[in-house]
């Protein structure tokens, strides 16, 4: 694909801006899409792939797999087909502002572990819902996921580029191709899972291992097995024990606890891992705060859960309109005292009365006026 798009209007409400990313299967454009006053960006298929069945399918797969994702921490797609003219693919999702984790890794070096835990939570959440549709990432590497400022809330991560992504076959739809089968072997040597190093059937354990090396790689600035070769690092996965993270970069001090969270996302065994991306945010989450501590499943930063609850009308009646039982109480004491008062009072005026009577017995007495606690002069 060639840089003549840019400038051009695609699909009747596209018009191509620039080219902000290339890679092996197809080039990333950022356009404008006026209609929605919006910026988009455009993943477009290489022309000269277009014959290649298997490469079609899994972009295809990729749009499909996407577009069933609706986690806020996952990259959305907002519309996926083929271009008029050449009949190319290609998927116009959600334009992001930001560094992804290795350039961030690169650019500010090891992450506080408190703040990559909150960072990984997250990741953790988006997977959890990709896993929950039977979608495995099967390429989670640092360049794969985005920090960008979302709402005012800095360190919100995007997962992105889905193009490895696997979807389990009892979630496929029928028709649909399986493209790879036991025996291959696929995506970032650094980072894949023993099992997909080996060329074995996956399933989400093995993205749970991709994001144990993240996290790793993030607090050390190091991967978790000596340097080598990048074909190297299939025979690591496979047979070399990681290293203590807390050993790698001792002059960090990065908590004791991170040895065994890491070295249980990278046991050899999925068998001895944790068994869903749930169960691994859970674990990094005494890593935080007390007060920002949560079930794993609340992978959004928690400014975006704290959400005031409107008062029930029948309590806002309860707590506000209607007396309180003290209040009650109160109001009754108070009427008790005043009848005494006046029942005092016009035993007084009964007794003065009767006095009267007896001096002046021709006398007519007229009281002027009679009210609580007072009675009328003589």
């Amino acid at each position: 694909m060639t840089d003549e798009l840019i400038g051009k209007e695609i699909l009747g409400q596209f018009r191509i801006v620039e080219k902000i990313g290339r890679g092996g299967m197809g080039a990333v454009y950022k356009a404008e899409q006026p209609a929605m006053d919006r910026v988009v960006a455009i993943k477009i298929l290489h022309e000269k792939l277009a014959g290649r069945k298997d490469l079609v399918s899994r972009f295809r797969r990729e749009a499909r797999a996407m577009s069933r994702l609706s986690h806020p921490n996952t990259v959305r797609v907002f519309l996926y087909g083929q271009l008029e003219n050449t009949g190319q693919l290609y998927i116009a999702m959600e334009y992001l502002n930001g560094l992804d984790l290795a350039k961030n890794t690169r650019v500010e070096g090891p992450m506080d572990p408190q703040r990559a835990a909150k960072i990984m939570i997250q990741v953790l959440g988006a997977l959890e819902e990709a896993h929950d549709v039977g979608v495995i990432h099967r390429d989670l590497k640092p360049e794969n996921i985005l920090l960008t400022c979302q709402g005012g809330i800095e360190d919100t991560p995007k997962v992105l580029d889905f193009g490895l992504a696997k979807v389990q076959d009892q979630k496929m739809r029928p028709g649909s191709m399986v493209l790879t089968r036991q025996g291959m072997v696929f995506g970032t040597p650094e980072f894949m899972s023993p099992e997909q190093a080996r060329g074995e059937e996956l399933d989400a354990r093995s993205d749970i291992y991709s994001v144990g090396i993240i996290l790793y790689e993030m607090l050390t600035g190091r991967l978790p097995f000596p340097r080598c070769k990048p074909m190297e690092y299939i025979t690591h996965q496979i047979n070399t024990p990681p290293i203590p993270v807390t050993e790698r970069r001792p002059e960090l001090n990065i908590p004791k606890e991170l040895d065994a969270i890491i070295g249980k996302a990278l046991e050899k065994d999925r068998n001895n891992r944790y068994q869903s991306a749930a169960e691994f945010a859970q674990a990094l989450q005494v890593l935080l705060p007390v007060e920002e501590q949560s079930g794993p499943m609340h992978a959004v930063p928690r400014v975006e859960r704290a959400i005031t609850q409107p008062v029930p009308q029948e309590r806002r009646l309860s707590t506000s309109a209607a007396p309180s039982s003290s209040s009650k109480q109160g109001q009754g004491k108070g009427l008790v005292i005043a009848l005494l008062l006046i029942i005092v009072a016009l035993l007084g005026v009964v007794a003065w009365l009767l006095a009267t009577e007896k001096t002046q017995t021709n006398a007519v007495v007229v009281p002027t006026s009679i009210s609580t606690g007072h009675t009328a002069d003589n």
